[in-house]
């Protein structure tokens, strides 16, 4: 067993901590789940600032190579070893992993089902997104994937809606179907090249693939991570799951979870199978395109508030896409902050969809209406998260999306009509966004011509309300008052919401704060790949001219493809 440097293993402490304290939780004492709650807000905090102190005292962000390198062997017979490390690309996704989670379990203080159970499988979330974001060992980032499928399994079929069981059930069958795709890719890399067994991504970058084998292996990381990403037609998983999660693991899942797809595609895709990139970029483009429209269009038709903004999210996701397909610096720099930025916003709407949930006892929006009188503190909130959802100018989600668009419109790669359609349709995404954002607002906040329906509600409602001149009206959905709470956010759930937002301004009005963590790390990943396409496009000058590649693999290479397969 060895470690690389004579550093303190700061990346495997991260990973250990909320995992090793989760395995605590079930001898604690439970009042009313306050000891479990405190504790396990403790360990987050303590993970998180660990985070934050190990990155700025050890981490230089002008080093585009693998930083806090650890390296164990494990299991030396099958080459598997516990390697971890940071780079630009991953750093930031750590960092907002740790805070997404944090905030996330301090949105859950209400919890009172099964508190020991819930926390535990939080922490070990936790510990599981660390894991992907900083194995260095593609086998490893495997086990890590699959280790993050269970507690968001279980956190669905336990604390979820009417038909959370159909939605863990649905996302545990993609996901894990898909991940067979990575397990598949590592060890067809790993054994390539005869007796150096190596799955360290490290060692796996300078191995020389045929590009039969690079195609190959790209579409099924395509598939694996474009899952993850929810990719159209790969993503009917995600509504269902956030239409029936509770509000901390839809925080979790729209914040974290997708981002896992996109680092997948830059880490290995761009990363290890450069070759096989050029040829696959225009339809990452076209995937991208069609994704914002999508996403968009379908938003329209939702009437439950989750879903509309799982919707949204298929869409942003989009502009992630295009970004990696750019061939440009500044694209893929918009890339990464759409990541970082998306993660932030979708996290802070879908803890206000619950926080909205939680007063009135319904997601469907033609139930609501006239909610912004009522609670001007949540009002306030939602409005500043819609407005950096539709990209507002001064707001992350601009900065963002105005860096992909320049940054793919300015691509020395692709034809001019390629470009003027793929930015054109990415624009009708663009202006359909305000649209139904502001549709939900509006329906959220404002008067509804409708009767309420504790004036015209059904035979048992009529019963309740009747006497009750207490019962309480959101738009066209009443409720009790022993069954709802009717008050504005508290100091809690204010403070969650502006941490997310003050961040959310931050990086719109100065984007460096988050750009120059890995702005040298995506400089020198889009290098890589315009020189896998030089080298490629020396056979063929015209390598996009008409339309998409069609690369000519030679006998020698099929056959390297089947016997590494076999």
């Amino acid at each position: 067993m060895m470690m690389i440097g004579e550093q303190f293993p700061w990346l495997t402490g991260m990973i250990l901590l909320p995992l090793v304290a989760s395995l605590l939780i079930p001898i604690l004492p439970v009042k009313e789940g306050k000891q479990v709650r405190w504790y396990a807000m403790g360990v987050a905090i303590a993970d998180f600032v660990l985070m934050c102190y190990v990155f700025v005292q050890h981490y230089d962000p002008s080093n585009s190579g693998f930083q806090l390198v650890e390296k164990y062997d494990w299991l030396p017979a099958i080459g598997l070893s516990w390697s971890v490390s940071v780079d630009g690309i991953s750093m930031p996704l750590v960092l907002l992993a740790g805070l997404v989670t944090t905030l996330a379990m301090f949105s859950a203080w209400q919890v009172d089902h099964k508190p020991r159970l819930f926390y535990v499988l939080m922490l070990m979330l936790y510990s599981a997104q660390i894991g992907v974001f900083v194995a260095q060992d593609i086998l490893l980032l495997f086990i890590m994937w699959e280790l993050e499928l269970v507690p968001v399994y279980l956190l669905i079929s336990i604390w979820g809606g009417k038909k959370r069981q159909y939605a863990a059930m649905k996302f545990l069958l993609y996901t894990a179907a898909a991940s067979i795709f990575i397990l598949v890719a590592a060890l067809a890399m790993g054994w390539y090249g005869g007796d150096n067994v190596t799955f360290d991504m490290v060692e796996l970058g300078l191995k020389d693939y045929p590009l039969g084998l690079e195609l190959f292996l790209y579409a099924g990381l395509l598939v694996a991570f474009g899952v993850k990403l929810a990719i159209f037609p790969l993503h009917t998983w995600l509504p269902d799951a956030h239409g029936e999660a509770s509000a901390p693991v839809s925080m979790i899942l729209a914040g974290v979870l997708l981002k896992m797809g996109g680092y997948g595609l830059i880490r290995l895709n761009m990363g290890l199978l450069s070759d096989a990139h050029v040829y696959f970029a225009p339809i990452l483009a076209t995937l991208g395109v069609v994704n914002i429209v999508y996403g968009a269009l379908t938003s329209f038709g939702q009437t439950n508030m989750k879903r509309r903004l799982a919707y949204s999210s298929v869409s942003h996701m989009g502009f992630v896409l295009l970004g990696i397909a750019s061939f440009t610096d500044l694209g893929m720099s918009g890339a990464m902050l759409q990541m970082l930025s998306h993660g932030l916003i979708a996290a802070l709407l879908f803890f206000l969809a619950g926080v909205t949930y939680d007063r009135t006892h319904t997601l469907a929006l033609n139930d609501m209406g006239d909610i912004g009188e009522k609670m001007p503190k949540v009002f306030a909130l939602f409005t500043a998260g819609a407005m950096a959802s539709l990209a507002l100018p001064g707001m992350s989600g601009f900065a963002s999306e105005i860096a992909v668009f320049l940054g793919f419109t300015s691509s020395d790669i692709y034809s001019s009509s390629f470009r003027t359609v793929t930015v054109f349709l990415s624009a009708v995404g663009l202006i359909l966004t305000p649209i139904y954002l502001l549709s939900m607002l509006r329906q959220l906040f404002y008067g509804t011509d409708k009767i309420p329906v504790c004036v015209i509600g059904d035979t048992d409602k009529r019963k309740d309300y009747q006497d009750n001149a207490e019962a309480m009206c959101f738009g066209t959905n009443c409720v009790l008052p022993e069954q709802a709470r009717y008050s504005d956010a508290n100091s809690r759930e204010v403070f969650i919401g502006l941490s997310f937002l003050v961040l959310i301004i931050a990086v719109g009005l100065y984007p460096k704060l988050a750009t120059e963590l890995y702005d040298v790390k995506t400089v020198a990943l889009n290098t890589q790949v315009r020189e896998s396409y030089t080298q490629i496009s020396e056979n063929n000058p015209q390598i996009y001219a008409e339309g998409f590649l069609s690369p000519k693999i030679t006998p020698s290479e099929s056959s390297s493809v089947v016997a590494v397969i076999k």
